[in-house]
């Protein structure tokens, strides 16, 4: 079987994407932090190979995978999902930022290195900014925090180390992912958690309209781009549909049966606060991508994972 290469595997896309590439048939090897305390979930995982390995160690790779014991035969996808201080106030911080510039061009050489035909690279919405209208990959490119200026960056800069590799390259810009493994300090995950144990909430008024798309179906997006995707090309990664995103907090207090009043306008937009988002989907739709997990059914399927009966 061929083996596809999984960097910042312990997430909740890494996790999703760990079950469908398995599912369709590969081998996986999840590359995760040394330190990480998710990675022992992983090393039960029929047909997933851990590989320990920081992002700032990205350029010794080859050499760590013949210390590990890890063949070097058989790789066909390198998906790079790693990414230091995506969340909190390092976000902006530009020297800690420009090292993940630098770890995603060293994953294009370890790439290259373990002989993959294409690198699929994780984007993000924060590469616009605040925008109006439907996201695409033609929307101008206006970020406004160091992760999106340097998630930008190394898109471009991939792309061009990729063609100067002989590697496909594949662009995936996320936009709002929710599911297992998620952090807790999301907007689904906190309302989930708060109200599964009928805590008072504080919300922004939730104002904002919303795509939100499930794990599993953002994993199958990506790993479809990777097989049928065009070279060069950015894919949008979402459901394409939106709602205010108070239907979504007031489907989960019904879900959950949260009997408080739910904490809407407790707390203040940012300052940076993105109004509205949608994706453009339809290059991912003519690759046959259809979104199959509802919004209803993927908080259910949050609720089981942490209350597994």
């Amino acid at each position: 079987m061929k083996t596809v290469v999984i960097t910042g595997a312990t997430g909740a896309i890494g996790r999703a994407l760990i079950r469908i590439c398995i599912k369709e048939g590969y081998e996986v090897l999840a590359v995760v932090h040394r330190d990480s305390p998710r990675a022992k979930e992983l090393d039960s995982i029929p047909h997933c190979r851990v590989m320990r390995l920081d992002l700032d160690e990205y350029g010794g790779a080859m050499e760590e995978l013949q210390k590990q014991g890890i063949s070097l035969d058989g790789y066909e996808l390198f998906f790079h999902l790693a990414w230091m201080a995506p969340f909190g106030k390092d976000r902006d911080d530009p020297a800690l930022q420009l090292r993940n510039i630098q770890a995603a061009l060293a994953a294009v050489r370890f790439a290259k290195d373990l002989g993959c035909a294409a690198f699929i690279g994780t984007g993000s919405q924060a590469e616009y900014g605040r925008t109006e209208g439907i996201l695409s990959p033609d929307t101008p490119a206006r970020p406004e925090t160091g992760y999106g200026i340097t998630k930008l960056c190394a898109g471009q800069l991939t792309r061009l180390s990729c063609e100067q590799l002989g590697l496909r390259h594949i662009w995936c810009r996320i936009l709002s992912v929710y599911g297992p493994y998620d952090r807790d300090q999301t907007l689904i995950s906190t309302a989930v958690i708060r109200m599964s144990a009928n805590e008072e909430t504080e919300f922004t008024p939730c104002d904002q309209m919303w795509d939100y798309i499930y794990s599993d179906d953002a994993a199958r997006a990506i790993l479809l781009a990777a097989q049928k995707g065009e070279s060069g090309k950015v894919y949008m990664i979402g459901s394409g549909e939106v709602h205010p995103l108070k239907e979504y907090i007031e489907k989960i207090a019904e879900i959950t049966g949260y009997r408080k009043e739910i904490g809407f306008g407790k707390r203040p937009y940012n300052d940076k606060q993105v109004m509205y988002l949608q994706a453009d989907i339809r290059e991912l739709e003519k690759l046959g991508f259809r979104t199959q997990v509802s919004f209803e059914e993927g908080i259910r399927r949050i609720l089981r994972w942490r209350n597994p009966q």
